[in-house]
């Protein structure tokens, strides 16, 4: 059970909340037929059968997703009870669920009485802390609390929580993200205190000699605001808010900085600072911050929260020349926070130096992360006493696989500290695990494996490109990505955050940047490229797709529009769009890291008129029949003006050197009738002389792979993906590669945890096991299994968590025989392809109808439940 995808979420800051579940249960052809929704102020009442804020009464209906709250208005800080339950297909109720919850943040930008308060000037690390006493019969105490750029929030020395870097990043001027959070187990009756700690973040980056910084900017100095209430059992309510009351002081954070690293001294530390008793005279008052910010926002604006995921010991441990330099390899490339326990004399430092790639000699390289004529990165610890002292960052993460360490003496002393231990966090979001894939080939899970981690170390509050260099949200992945993403990840808060991001972004004149949050403006197409900003428009049709969700199209709708009309005002006189970066990083003869096969003019003006397109199919969605027509017809157009400027009548294709060129426009239905065989054989020549080598980039990679699969060439695909030279997957995992690097041939000097050519999982998903939405269907409200043996691969198995539950699938082939396992969750029905021209072959351990043929395939109609197919090869 979920509310707006969270379960049992705290800062619901929307009156209308959508509900969903997913249904149990054994046996075949299990739907639901209606439901009832039972929403009470406290779980006694939902016990008792009482719903004294709704009750949906009966509803007819399948929909067990995205279901609004009805009821009566709720109010800031409100704890809502509820449960469900549903009627199956023959009309019998199940029991009740167990009852679940949901809190509510703030509802008005008026009900906020607390202040933004800081220190009252720009240091590495802002320490705020209040002192406060509760009464006996302390009932609830709820706070909202945010600080920029990040912060950690601790109740009488115990951080709360575990999550990691709040709030998510975003465009502070435009829209800021809070946490609500309980705190009635923390408090004590009587005396109490609460300290927040913040670092810089994306908030605040600044430049400095010898460390590396991808740009120079800042929103002002540290902040924090704190608001909470306590509630008494008499009914009485008490506030404790953040203004000049609290004392602050600058930390032991001595250098913050996302890019360059986090520095520590601990003979800064104040022990007891975020505790009661605390002797605070050396503290300031805080200073009230008045800046320009936006629009403080809960749980429905953010994404999951970054949290540790698992700790990594070193797999090896080599010394290095130079006294307490050593190399520690981790043996996998992941985002990662250190954790070092060091012994030594006080005032000795360690210094631990993150690197993907190494030099001949064994030290690191930080080419690939900015380069060192760009200045290096670190985290920096001095020691504040002469025994054991264990450390963890609070503020900087890193994308490495090696940590190179430098010990140091204190100032005039010789003696250098000892690491007694130095682990490594992975660190990233929290969002669901989704899918589940494997197969008999161990170079396809290989590559499925380097993929995932290149995901998994980008997923913070942003979709970034790099854990290292960059960490910022290049928007072509989101929607490039989507897809192959989405299958391993619940992406829905992710992206719906992202789509907000995208709408803070956006000019006056509806341009969309590339990147989102829009930290640093970039020139010319490396600030507006169609390619990218494509994803304002693709990632709301691809959320809708996969989860039937029509939220964001509704919402961002007139921005989308807005978006279209800057694109309009770019194309030439001759309809064609050069507003954009090509088949960026494709492989050319110059192989100069840009686009050289499929120019900005093929790219920008193929997704124009996919814009168009998705817009005529969202206004549909939206029932606007006019703006559906409209955007057709524009779609149309621009199709004609493609084709004249680049089909070539004589060849029946695009362009015979390029895959991309032609892969894009198939797949986007901008060909012209006729040419599927011209184009079909363009991609296979050009792949035939080239032993199978892709030379798609970024932009044409996924075109090409879903172009090859829809024109019936599965097999072409195996082979770009098994090949074992380079470019390829198998020949970054040669090169040693452990995460998705952004080139193909593996350079050193490119990110080495990058995972924009990560949309493989996408073909492993949707074709090898054959897990997609039926023609028509949205959400997997009806399935559509066709999977597709290849090469000699003698099984495949895996499984994608739908809304309604886990849809799964193994085949295996014997000696000319295929056997398929298939489940299909409660709720759904099935379309299911044998792939098999021996139709009269088929045996099935149910009596399902044969509703057809695909080609030779004969297809099968399945309700929910476990199938076992047999058929001759």
């Amino acid at each position: 059970m979920k509310c707006e995808y969270g379960i049992e979420p705290m800062g619901i800051d929307t009156q209308s909340p959508r509900l969903s579940w997913r249904l149990e249960g054994k046996g075949r052809g299990l739907a639901q037929s209606a439901y009832q929704i039972r929403v009470a102020s406290s779980r006694e009442a939902l016990v008792r059968g009482e719903a004294d804020l709704w009750d949906s009464g009966k509803t007819v209906s399948r929909s067990s997703s995205q279901i609004p709250y009805e009821g009566k208005e709720l109010v800031s800080g409100q704890t809502v009870f509820w449960q469900v339950r549903v009627w199956d297909q023959v009309g019998i109720v199940c029991d009740w669920s167990d009852p679940s919850q949901w809190t509510m943040g703030i509802l008005s930008d008026s009900e906020w009485q607390a202040k933004w308060i800081g220190h009252g000037e720009a240091v590495p690390n802002t320490l705020l802390r209040r002192e406060f006493t509760t009464r006996s019969g302390l009932v609830r105490a709820l706070a909202f609390v945010t600080g920029l750029g990040q912060y950690e929030l601790f109740v009488n020395g115990e951080k709360v929580g575990d999550d990691l870097l709040s709030p998510g990043w975003t465009d502070y001027e435009e829209t800021i993200l809070y946490e609500t959070r309980d705190l009635t187990k923390l408090l004590n009756r009587g005396n109490n205190a609460v300290g927040i700690s913040l670092g810089n973040g994306m908030h605040h980056v600044e430049r400095v000699p010898g460390r590396f910084a991808k740009f120079v900017g800042s929103f002002g100095q540290q902040k924090a605001i704190f608001q909470m209430y306590l509630e008494y059992e008499d009914g009485s309510v008490e506030w404790l808010l953040s203004d000049e009351s609290w004392q602050s002081k600058a930390g032991p954070i001595t250098f913050s900085n996302i890019y360059s690293g986090e520095d520590f001294d601990a003979r800064l530390w104040e022990s007891g600072w975020n505790e009661t008793g605390f002797d605070g005279s050396g503290w300031r008052d805080a200073v009230i911050v008045d800046a320009k910010q936006g629009r403080l926002t809960g749980f429905t604006g953010g994404s999951e929260a970054i949290e540790v995921i698992e700790t990594r010991n070193a797999t090896e441990i080599r010394d290095l020349s130079g006294v307490g330099a050593r190399l520690y390899d981790f043996g996998q490339n992941a985002s990662y926070f250190p954790r070092l326990k060091i012994s030594g004399p006080k005032g000795s430092k360690v210094r631990l130096i993150p690197g993907e790639v190494l030099y001949p000699d064994g030290r690191i390289t930080r080419a690939s992360m900015g380069g060192m004529h760009r200045g290096s990165a670190w985290w920096e610890y001095i020691k504040a006493s002469d025994g054991v002292e264990e450390w963890r960052p609070q503020f900087y993460y890193q994308g490495y696989r090696y940590l190179q360490t430098q010990t140091f003496p204190a100032e005039g002393e010789s003696e250098h500290p000892i690491i007694e231990d130095l682990r490594s966090e992975v660190v990233h979001s929290v969002a669901e695990v989704t899918g589940r894939f494997e197969t008999s080939d161990p170079l396809l899970n290989r590559i499925r494996d380097l993929v995932r981690w290149a995901q998994r170390s980008n997923m913070v509050s942003v979709l970034t490109d790099c854990p290292h260099r960059e960490k910022l949200g290049w928007l072509e992945q989101y929607h490039l990505n989507g897809p192959a993403i989405r299958y391993e990840f619940d992406m829905a808060r992710m992206y719906t955050k992202g789509m907000g991001d995208m709408a803070d972004a956006q000019t006056g004149e509806g341009l969309i940047p590339n990147i989102a949050p829009e930290f640093v403006q970039f020139k010319n197409t490396f600030r507006a490229a169609a390619e990218w900003g494509a994803a304002y428009i693709l990632v709301a049709w691809q959320q809708y797709q996969f989860l039937g969700d029509e939220a964001l199209i509704r919402a961002h709708w007139a921005n989308m529009e807005r978006y279209f009309a800057y694109l309009q005002s770019k194309v030439d006189e001759n309809g064609i769009l050069s507003e954009g970066l090509g088949d960026w990083y494709d492989i050319g003869p110059e192989n100069v890291s840009r686009s050289e096969l499929t120019l900005p003019p093929r790219t920008a003006t193929a997704f124009y008129f996919y814009d168009a397109l998705i817009l005529s199919k969202m206004a549909a969605v939206l029932g606007d029949e006019a703006s559906r027509v409209r955007y057709a017809e524009k779609a149309q157009g621009i199709r004609a003006d493609y084709n004249e400027a680049f089909f070539d009548e004589a060849l029946g294709c695009y362009d015979p050197e390029s895959q991309c060129a032609n892969a894009l426009p198939w797949v986007m239905g901008i060909a012209p009738e006729g040419s599927r065989e011209g184009i079909r054989r363009a991609l296979l020549e050009d792949l035939e002389k080239r032993d199978y080598a892709m030379t798609a980039g970024d932009v044409g990679f996924r075109y090409l792979l879903l172009a090859l699969a829809d024109l019936g060439e599965q097999e072409a695909v195996y082979k770009i993906i098994s090949r074992d030279s380079a470019p390829g997957y198998a020949y970054i995992l040669q090169q040693g590669g452990t995460a998705l690097t952004e080139s193909w041939f593996a350079s050193p000097t490119s990110s080495n945890n990058h995972f924009m050519l990560g949309q493989v999982t996408e073909w492993y998903y949707r074709h090898l096991l054959g897990i997609d939405n039926a023609e028509g269907s949205v959400g997997f409200d009806r399935i559509r299994i066709a999977p597709n043996p290849v090469g000699d691969l003698e099984w495949c198995e895996g499984s994608y968590l739908s809304r309604h539950g886990e849809i799964s699938v193994r085949w295996e082939r014997g000696e000319g025989s295929l056997r398929m396992e298939v489940e299909i969750p409660i709720n759904t029905e099935a379309e299911i392809v044998l792939p098999t021209a021996k139709a009269k072959s088929v045996t099935v351990d149910a009596a399902l109808e044969r509703i057809g043929f695909e080609g030779e395939c004969p297809v099968y109609a399945a309700g929910s439940g476990r199938y076992v197919f047999r058929c001759a090869l």
